[in-house]
């Protein structure tokens, strides 16, 4: 099947000779074709050149798409969310209005806990029903490669039950799905946290690696939640199952889980907000991607990750949703870019790789996702007609996504 984009006002975000990430000055470079054309088959990119260059000929085995002068762009790449939870969470939310911490919510049975209470108490069917919901939505607003953990479950019943959700969501959407386990997101209720370290170790992560539900691992190192020494040994139980670490790390403090990270060979450390330019260095010559999450910086008013430090470094950075009922009920990465720039002052050609090459580095994904490249899975929007790419943040509500392709093929809106 062969699918023909034409009247493309500029085609972004393209590569002849693709990296699978980029790092430092490459950040700010995005290249373009402006009065374009792209031609997709069987699923993935195959040609893509300026009109006056002479396009390909037409027969009746091309679907032709109108892109009717919008911008055709790599779909968002959201290497951290956690989309599969039951109910919401907006009386925390009023909560927070009024003073109290995230760790002071915590303490008092809310936050993750509660998640773990009501995921509990919903069917398989239910959450896997509010899930592609939310699923759903994103793809609408341009998302087409996405990270999902598990983490609110707390005990093997329920973060298996999470995991075949997620499961079935890559069963059953055009999206590219990574799943990851996050048994180490808190301390199940009731039970002590070294007894708790045990059961993910001795009991999780063995059924999980048996039935072969998680690409990657996480852990939430950080002050309050798990220490440095006990990540280690979670994901040293996790390696010898093939799934490797994605770290929750620096968000309440300094917590020495990106050393840790970098020290297993994590795919990416998150968070970040409480992150020292000293740490920084930590990262240099690592395969790690550092990943900010601004969306949650603005939602509970906490410092902004160092993400133009890092890039200043010579380092590379991505962006990605943090999509989850607590801290940041939001996937719009459109949004997500805006933040990137307004506050973490990532220049809008830094924030647009950070939400897409690198992003899909961050999931082990940038060979075939994050950018348009011959080869590469066809997943890619179409914008309504807008002015250029530094129009996408500037404009930071208005709608833009006009039309989505996932692995080649014309979705519904």
């Amino acid at each position: 099947m062969k699918l023909l984009v034409k009247n493309i006002r500029t085609l972004a975000g393209i590569e002849h000779a693709p990296k699978l990430r980029l790092q430092g000055k490459e950040m700010g470079i995005v290249n373009t074709i402006d009065d374009a054309w792209l031609l997709v088959e069987d699923g993935r990119f195959a040609a893509f050149g300026a009109v006056a260059d002479g396009m390909p000929a037409l027969d009746d085995t091309v679907e032709v798409v109108d892109a009717e002068g919008g911008m055709v762009l790599p779909s968002w790449c959201d290497s951290h969310t956690h989309i599969v939870f039951a109910g919401s969470r907006e009386r925390e939310f009023v909560d927070k209005i009024n003073g109290l911490s995230y760790e002071e919510i915590a303490r008092r049975g809310g936050g993750i806990l509660n998640s773990a209470d009501l995921l509990h108490n919903t069917s398989e069917d239910e959450l896997f029903r509010q899930a592609m919901q939310r699923l759903d939505e994103v793809i609408r607003k341009g998302t087409g490669c996405i990270e999902i953990k598990s983490g609110y479950g707390l005990s093997l019943e329920d973060e298996l039950k999470m995991l075949r959700v997620i499961k079935r969501m890559k069963e059953a959407s055009p999206a590219k799905i990574m799943s990851t386990f996050l048994g180490a997101h808190a301390v199940a209720r009731g039970m002590p946290q070294e007894q708790y370290v045990q059961l993910i170790i001795d009991e999780m992560i063995p059924e999980v690696g048996r039935q072969r539900l998680a690409d990657f691992v996480d852990v939430f190192c950080d002050r309050g939640f798990f220490t440095p020494e006990e990540t280690g040994r979670i994901l040293e139980a996790a390696a010898a199952w093939g799934m490797r670490p994605k770290i929750h790390a620096d968000e309440l403090a300094s917590s020495g889980g990106v050393v840790v990270g970098v020290k297993h060979g994590a795919l990416s450390v998150d968070h970040l907000e409480s992150m020292t330019e000293e740490t920084i260095e930590t990262l240099r010559g690592s395969e790690t991607m550092p990943t900010a999450l601004p969306g949650t910086s603005f939602f509970l008013n906490m410092p902004n990750a160092k993400a133009r430090q890092i890039i200043d470094a010579g380092l590379g950075v991505a962006v990605a949703s943090d999509y989850n009922p607590g801290s940041t009920p939001s996937g719009d990465m459109k949004f997500v870019m805006s933040l990137a720039c307004i506050k973490l002052r990532l220049l809008p050609n830094e924030a647009f790789n950070a939400a897409t090459i690198n992003g899909a580095y961050a999931m082990g994904q940038s060979k075939d996702y994050g950018s348009i490249a011959k080869g590469k899975v066809a997943n890619f929007y179409i914008t309504k007609p807008i002015p250029s790419l530094a129009f996408i943040p500037y404009a930071y509500t208005t709608p833009i996504v006009n039309k989505v392709v996932l692995g080649g093929k014309l979705q519904s809106m």
